[in-house]
């Protein structure tokens, strides 16, 4: 029995063990988000894949080596002359006007090796710097992507401590409900109190426990939803720190967020824009290059070698004419240019906006949390000054239970002011693009 019963405890140890909520910092949980969040693994590749245009625009200035096996059956003349001389097999009597005019057919298996090597193209080049200056913006996208997901991070982090915060301001009615109602039934068995007094405090109690019952669900909830947001499955616990609450002049914040990443991906596409234009303007240009080939030909085999022949070449093309659409492509590019220039002006101006609003946010966040404050220091002592008048018979039970229920909707508002207050410095870091500045 006694071998059992330490097999369950070993067993029960064990299963607190697994089954234990992991706990993390702030700074953890934004650093396992940067690395797991499934958005952020998404748009690493989406990264990735536009680094790959970087070398794709490249291999339009490398050389191209291409191999080719073909069969040929033919009896048209030139090509059966032609054939038969590359296979070095022609004779005297290939000249007769019969076997010219007439030939039997030939077969012929046709191995070459050729390659070409662009020497200038224009357009080419310049592809190749608008791909790396699409990759710089996009990686720039992703540092912004990264600081969207830190603040929902925040967000849920702080939704975590609040909703703890929610469930130990339930324990505290739930406790105090309780102490009315023992002050209510001792006053009613001591012949000084009523019974009414007695059922009034019962209800506030279940009511109490009625909240304490959803703040634990709502503790829950925000758990899971931060492992959700960490890439995980399973909820995740937070410790008791504050994010960084340093503030700064809204001179300081306008500063930084001009040098936001989403702007500067911005400017990237903006010269991008611009070289949209050199792009176009290359067109005119003709395209130099080199190139070659050795062949084989044979007329039994594939991949055999009676005839060898080379050929190196040099070309130079030049498109003289096309029907206006270089013209076109030009204008296109440079209302593109003016169209990317309004955005980024515009968006310069938004972001200005969006941290000026962030910053008034915090200083009435701020105040706000101040007056909870105030409000529920005031309603502590109207309950402590109702209870010992109503021990004392100076005040009834519904004075003290609704001066309880002020007490216990200011310890809410100021938990509910708090979290705002956090989440308000948050936004303005996120707007002004410091929120990962330690990261």
């Amino acid at each position: 029995m006694k071998a059992v019963f330490a097999s369950l405890v070993i067993l029960l140890v064990f299963a607190n063990t697994v089954f234990a909520e992991r706990v993390v910092s702030l700074d953890e949980a934004i650093n396992i988000a940067l690395r797991d969040n499934p958005e952020i693994k998404a748009f690493d590749n989406s990264v990735s894949a536009g680094r790959e245009d970087i070398g794709i625009a490249r291999s339009y200035l490398l050389p191209k080596l291409t191999f080719e096996e073909r069969f040929i059956r033919t009896n048209n003349p030139t090509f059966a002359f032609s054939a038969k001389l590359n296979q070095e097999r022609f004779t005297q009597a290939d000249f007769a006007i019969n076997s010219l005019n007439d030939p039997d057919p030939i077969n012929d298996f046709q191995t070459s090796l050729s390659f070409e090597q662009p020497v200038f193209v224009r357009q080419a080049s310049l592809g190749l710097k608008m791909a790396k200056k699409e990759a710089e913006a996009l990686q720039l996208d992703f540092q912004r992507k990264k600081e969207k997901v830190a603040l929902d991070v925040i967000k849920t982090f702080l939704n975590v401590q609040t909703a703890k915060a929610y469930v130990k301001a339930a324990e505290k009615g739930l406790e105090d409900a309780k102490e009315h109602k023992r002050i209510a039934e001792a006053r009613f068995n001591s012949g000084l109190g009523l019974y009414s007094d007695i059922l009034r405090t019962d209800v506030f109690q279940k009511e109490a426990e009625e909240r304490l019952i959803k703040a634990k669900k709502n503790l829950q909830v925000a758990k899971r939803a931060l492992g959700l947001m960490l890439g995980l499955s399973e909820s995740v616990d937070v410790t008791e720190e504050t994010p960084d609450l340093t503030s700064f002049d809204i001179e300081a914040y306008s500063s930084a967020a001009l040098q936001r990443s989403d702007i500067k991906a911005l400017e990237q596409r903006l010269k991008n824009a611009e070289n949209a234009i050199k792009l176009a303007s290359a067109g005119y240009l003709p395209v130099v290059g080199i190139g070659g080939s050795y062949q084989w030909n044979d007329h039994d085999k594939a991949f055999g070698s009676e005839g060898e022949s080379y050929q190196v070449m040099a070309f130079l093309r030049w498109n003289l004419f096309d029907g206006t659409k270089r013209e076109h492509e030009k204008k296109k590019a440079e209302y593109k240019v003016k169209e990317v220039s309004e955005y980024l002006d515009g968006f310069k101006k938004e972001v200005l906006f969006r941290v000026y609003e962030a910053y008034l946010g915090v200083e009435e966040a701020r105040k706000s949390l101040e007056l909870a404050k105030a409000r529920k220091a005031s309603a502590e002592e109207g309950v402590r000054l109702l209870k010992a008048r109503y021990e004392n018979a100076l005040s009834t039970i519904v004075e003290l239970l609704d001066a309880q229920a002020s007490l216990d909707a200011a310890r809410a508002g100021v938990i509910e002011k708090n979290n705002n207050y956090l989440i308000a410095v948050s936004e303005l870091k996120f707007q002004s693009g410091l929120i990962l500045k330690n990261h």
